[in-house]
């Protein structure tokens, strides 16, 4: 990145600081309410994902199995 760049990228990020500080509180609250939409996940992070839940969901059942083994 050019110094030219960077000077200006840093200028845009003082820039939007000082219009952030400078909204009253409800506008502040209506600029972060702005929804963000989903992302479309590829097949590799929807495997990932619910491998996940899954291992969740085992875990679940180990914990209570102990607690229920645990208590007798």
């Amino acid at each position: 990145m050019r110094p030219e760049e960077q000077q200006h990228g840093s200028s845009a990020s003082t820039n939007q600081e000082l219009v952030l500080s400078s909204l009253e509180l409800d506008q502040l609250a209506a600029v972060k309410k702005r929804p963000i939409p989903r992302r479309h996940l590829r097949g590799f992070e929807k495997f990932v994902l619910w491998s996940l839940r899954i291992y969740v969901l085992f875990m679940i059942a180990v914990v209570i199995y102990q607690v229920l083994a645990g208590a007798h």
